[in-house]
C-alpha cells in the first residue's frame, strides 16, 4: 500500500503500489508502472552520476481525488469508486490477510490496468525528472526530493512496499535496477542500501 514519504517541495506525499494484483505505483497524482519506474532508475545509475540529468517520464495523471477513488472503501469492499475502485472490482483485496502480498507477477495484468487507467487518466502525459547530483536534490514533476527521500522511494519498491513481495521474490526488473544501482554509488544515489 501507499505510504507517506517527505518531499522538499510538498511535504508528506503518498507513493506506492496499491493493489497487489498490478504493478502500478502511485506518487500523489502520478500514476506509472513500477516497470518503467526501474527502468528509469536504472538509466539514471547508468549515467554514473556526470552533472545534472534531465529526461521526460510518461506517467498517467488523475489531478481530481474522486477520479483517483477511494483506496480505504476499495480494499474493505464498501466504496468502489474512480479509477482504484474499478481496479479493486477486478482484482479485489484477498479475504486472508496473509494473502496481502505483492505479487511479482502483476505486471502481467499490464492490458487490464492499462485500459482502465485510461477511462480515468487519458492518455500519459510528459513530466520531467531531474537530477542535480552536487546539490543531491531530485524533481519529479512537481514533487521534490532530496537524497534520502528519493532513496526512500527505491527502497520502497525493492521491497515491495507495504506488505512487501509475495515470498520475498522480486521481479525481475526489480533485481535489474538493483545491480545498476549498486554499480553506481555517487550524487544522488551515494550511501543507497537495498538490506531489507
Amino acid at each position: 500500500m501507499p505510504l507517506a514519504f517527505h518531499s522538499i517541495s510538498h511535504g508528506p506525499i503518498a507513493f506506492g503500489f496499491f493493489n497487489i494484483d498490478s504493478d502500478m505505483l502511485l506518487l500523489e497524482h502520478y500514476f506509472f508502472f513500477a516497470t518503467k519506474f526501474c527502468e528509469y532508475i536504472a538509466m539514471l545509475a547508468r549515467r554514473k552520476g556526470r552533472g545534472a540529468c534531465k529526461m521526460t517520464w510518461l506517467v498517467y495523471d488523475i489531478p481530481e481525488q474522486e477520479r483517483i477513488g477511494d483506496l480505504a472503501g476499495a480494499i474493505h469492499g464498501v466504496r468502489y469508486t474512480g479509477f482504484i475502485g474499478e481496479l479493486y472490482r477486478r482484482f479485489p483485496f484477498p479475504p486472508r490477510p496473509e494473502d496481502f502480498k505483492q505479487k511479482p507477477e502483476g505486471f502481467r495484468n499490464r492490458s487490464v490496468v492499462e485500459a482502465l487507467i485510461r477511462e480515468y487518466a487519458g492518455v500519459p502525459k510528459e513530466i520531467v525528472f531531474s537530477v542535480n547530483h552536487s546539490e543531491t536534490k531530485v524533481a519529479i514533476g512537481e514533487y521534490h526530493f532530496d537524497r534520502f527521500s528519493f532513496q526512500a522511494l527505491i527502497q520502497y519498491v525493492w521491497r515491495g512496499g507495504y506488505p512487501r513481495w509475495k515470498e520475498e521474490r522480486r521481479p525481475p526488473y526489480v533485481e535489474a535496477m538493483k545491480e545498476q544501482v549498486l554499480n553506481c554509488s555517487v550524487g544522488v544515489l551515494e550511501g543507497i542500501s537495498f538490506e531489507v
